[in-house]
């Protein structure tokens, strides 16, 4: 990226919390942890200062399909950054009293999760949606799970998951692809196969139903799922513009119907999740308890509205919408290099600018109309409502409205 004094390394796994079996659950999130705690010789502190002597940061985010190891430094950053990355994913200390203590820093993670409405709502309706399968479990696992690890354990784990055919190493800004292939292979080049544990994750099925919790707060979260398709199917970009158009701004169907023009919601928007397989069509909305069945009403008349071809111009504002929230995320040298290790995973090759922007101006209001119809055919969907008592009824009043029409 010309101009940059900076850059931005990527390590990602094509590996997450989708690979895991109930008793490990949340491991992969656990390891992401833990190999900050020391590694290749450098303590939990010296790892962080060494990076920041640089003028850089480190970070890392377990997903349920990826789990991501990311340096943002100045140009002269990129040899050390890469030989600690590679230190991180090859040769974490794993001591048995960091782990210790480690759970319980999760297990208070976990515990914050959990007193936050807006995000365990989330939570509550993946598991609906996905009910006994990885993609319906939390990737922060639960205590009891974590609970059983060791140092042993989570070390063969670690082997599984990032396996050099899993791994992606990425980078833009101020970088030479000539040096960073130079890197790649004095620290990566060593990696080991993936150890016995590695499998190939299970087909996903999107099965429905509620999960409706009372709390005493003062407003209800609601999240309403339907499902979608995986980020490899040719409606892709069609799903992304019906999102856009269903919530995705001010001028959204959602937001003029529900905020505007009834005052159901201050927050409310629609959005979409896609997975190698499977994906969902999603809305979120807080709301007066006293709201929440009409609000959910709504939502399920807007999105039974765009079965309708829409108009041109509705279309085309959210053409320009999404290639705008894209290209300007590539403005991002961090985002660049996340998204371009995103696609190799995907689709083995990285997609330029142009090819997106002309995948996207290529839907038509025909394409989006027959999707809607796609996603609304299975008569299935998941609702979560977290909130006052009188809210809860909103849970199954979505699925009513939505498929038991006279």
């Amino acid at each position: 990226m010309p101009g940059l004094q900076t850059v931005a390394l990527s390590v990602v796994a094509g590996r997450g919390a989708r690979f895991e079996d109930e008793a490990r659950s949340g491991w992969s999130h656990l390891l992401e942890h833990m190999v900050f705690k020391g590694a290749g010789g450098r303590s939990a502190k010296s790892i962080v200062e060494v990076i920041e002597a640089e003028g850089g940061n480190i970070n890392a985010a377990t997903g349920y399909e990826r789990t991501s190891y990311q340096i943002r430094a100045l140009r002269h950053g990129l040899d050390l950054g890469s030989a600690v990355l590679a230190d991180l994913i090859q040769r974490p200390a794993m001591d048995a009293a960091d782990l210790a203590r480690e759970k319980q820093v999760v297990a208070q993670e976990i515990a914050e999760a959990a007193d936050a409405p807006d995000d365990l709502v989330f939570d509550l309706a993946q598991t609906a949606a996905f009910n006994g399968q990885p993609l319906g479990r939390p990737i922060l696992g639960s205590e009891a799970s974590i609970g059983t690890t060791t140092p042993e354990s989570l070390d063969a784990w670690r082997a599984a998951l990032y396996g050099p055919e899993s791994l992606v190493i990425s980078a833009a800004g101020a970088v030479d692809e000539d040096a960073l292939l130079v890197l790649a292979e004095r620290d990566f080049g060593g990696l080991a196969p993936s150890g016995v544990l590695a499998r190939e994750a299970a087909p996903a099925a999107f099965v429905g139903g509620t999960q409706a919790i009372a709390r005493k707060l003062e407003q209800a979260n609601v999240v309403l799922l339907l499902p979608a398709i995986g980020v490899r199917d040719a409606d892709y970009f069609a799903l992304r513009l019906l999102a856009e158009m269903l919530g995705g701004g001010m001028a959204s169907r959602l937001f003029q119907e529900a905020r505007e023009k009834r005052g159901l919601a201050y927050a409310i928007d629609a959005y979409c999740e896609t997975y190698a397989d499977t994906g969902v069509l999603g809305v979120f909305a807080g709301c007066a308890a006293s709201d929440a069945a009409e609000l959910v009403e709504v939502a399920a008349a807007e999105i039974l509205g765009m079965t309708t071809p829409v108009g041109d111009a509705e279309l085309s504002r959210a053409k320009a919408q999404l290639k705008g929230g894209l290209f300007m995320g590539r403005e991002s040298a961090l985002s660049r290099s996340e998204h371009a290790a995103g696609h190799v995973l995907t689709f083995g090759h990285t997609l330029t600018a142009e090819q997106i922007a002309a995948e996207v101006d290529a839907v038509t209001a025909a394409d989006v109309a027959r999707l809607a119809w796609r996603i609304l055919s299975p008569a299935t969907s998941a609702a979560a409502v977290l909130g006052p008592r009188g809210a809860l009824k909103a849970a199954p009043a979505f699925r009513k409205a939505l498929f038991d029409r006279a």
